[in-house]
């Protein structure tokens, strides 16, 4: 790993950058495009398990858990894990929510999950494990179980974090390992960064 990366491999990155209000990424809603492609229709059943890592303080997961699914979040920083259960808590809602490295994932996880929700965890990662953090997701999806990911931002350069993605660089990760079943812009974007996500639907194969 690069020497300048190596701090986003590490919780207390990730917590100064929490107490510090450099939380930049952080959309106070569920994110637009997991909203609309819900309303879109998923071929879920009510009750299915979803992972949900990097949740932050967790918005995109309490969204989850009112439409049914039984959800965990995993985040790296103790503060996103702290404010993400609490405010579940206040909506009286059943979220289990783990401070966890998601390389750690498998060994706990393996096969638990129907489906994955992917959003600004991706490019948060240092680039040179995308590919082994694409395994972990199918690893922890049941075979037959769905990603759902939303990349973000696909622009040039290399300043992180977050990291920048490209089509070329998700479909890398993805190809290997899921199979594509959608992709292409979201039907819903926040302002700030239209045009800048893409939106994927895969499938971890039957065998």
């Amino acid at each position: 790993m690069a020497g300048d990366r190596a701090p986003v491999s590490t919780p207390a990155f990730w917590d100064t950058l929490y107490a510090s209000s450099q939380d930049g990424w952080e959309l106070g809603e569920p994110a637009p495009a997991l909203v609309a492609r819900l309303a879109g229709g998923l071929p879920l059943p009510a009750g299915a398990r979803v992972a949900v890592p990097g949740a932050g303080r967790g918005h995109d997961a309490r969204f989850l858990a009112r439409h049914g699914y039984e959800v965990t979040g995993f985040d790296f920083a103790g503060a996103a894990v702290r404010e993400a259960r609490r405010l579940a808590a206040d909506e009286g809602l059943r979220v289990a929510f783990e401070q966890r490295d998601v390389f750690s994932l498998a060994a706990d996880y393996r096969g638990a999950f129907d489906a994955v929700w992917e959003y600004t965890c991706f490019c948060a990662i240092d680039p040179d494990r995308r590919a082994e953090y694409a395994q972990v997701l199918r690893e922890i999806l049941r075979p037959g179980g769905l990603l759902l990911g939303c990349f973000y931002p696909l622009r040039g350069g290399t300043d992180g974090p977050p990291f920048p993605v490209s089509r070329e660089g998700i479909e890398a990760a993805l190809a290997p390992r899921f199979d594509v079943l959608e992709e292409g812009p979201p039907p819903a974007s926040p302002a700030r960064r239209r045009g800048l996500e893409w939106l994927v639907l895969a499938r971890r194969p039957a065998s």
